[in-house]
């Protein structure tokens, strides 16, 4: 049997409401007992999650906005603690999760991969043995020794995702950041997972794209209402969700 990589068991994460804060200050003083009582609050973002993602797995993760999917990855990467449950992970983790997170506007985009690649996890040999792969998968070599303020965003996107295909990490995640530059790009993108995934790179993929869901992954889990809905074979779990998205 393969090797489990990724384990949550009855994981919940909430946040305290804030809409009397946010809302502004006055509203803030005039309905203090509500706005303490809404602090008290939580909402609950996911709620008693357990799943197993085996080593070499490409899972895919589907559901509405606001169901939590985001947040799901967020927790998987560390970067977002649970209220409760457990969490493991084995391996080193490559998150596609917001792309140029990291960066300095100041710095070059040569300066800012050494930097991002060291935020990632990889020594600064690591980096600067893959600098020259990483600029070339870019195709930002003519801007690569400007400041990153010069960028533009997609620019700073492909930055990031070079950064990231290049970590030679153990489990992969990747959240709705594959629209990255022109189409041949993507195309390239693609290829770029497709190859990692031979490789038996594990994969956590959110999306809205239904067909590159079932395409992609073996595996899929649907969240809704903040829980697990269904969790099985991708053209199974999606036929279904189709169906019941069109009533809704």
């Amino acid at each position: 049997m393969s090797e489990v990589v990724i384990r949550l068991r009855e994981v919940t994460k909430s946040y305290p409401g804030y809409s009397y804060i946010t809302s502004g200050f006055k509203n803030f003083v005039f309905n203090l007992r509500r706005a303490l009582s809404g602090i008290r609050k939580r909402f609950i973002v996911l709620q008693d999650i357990s799943f197993e993602v085996y080593r070499g797995e490409t899972v895919g993760v589907i559901g509405r906005n606001g169901a939590g999917k985001s947040t799901l990855l967020g927790l998987i990467a560390g970067v977002i603690k649970p209220d409760r449950g457990q969490i493991e992970v084995r391996g080193r983790i490559a998150p596609l999760l917001e792309l140029g997170a990291g960066f300095h506007p100041e710095l070059t985009g040569r300066e800012n991969i050494i930097l991002n690649g060291v935020l990632l996890g990889m020594t600064r040999r690591e980096v600067m043995n893959k600098l020259e792969q990483i600029i070339e998968f870019s195709e930002l070599r003519e801007f690569i020794d400007q400041p990153l303020r010069t960028f533009s965003s997609g620019m700073i996107a492909r930055l990031g995702f070079s950064v990231v295909m290049h970590l030679e990490a153990d489990i992969l995640l990747v959240d709705e950041v594959l629209a990255v530059g022109d189409s041949s790009f993507q195309k390239k993108c693609w290829q770029k997972l497709c190859e990692l995934r031979e490789k038996g790179v594990t994969i956590l993929f959110v999306s809205h794209a239904l067909d590159q869901i079932e395409k992609f992954c073996n595996c899929v889990i649907w969240i809704d209402n903040h829980r697990i809905r269904a969790m099985g074979k991708p053209s199974e779990v999606v036929s279904i969700y189709r169906v019941e998205s069109e009533w809704k």
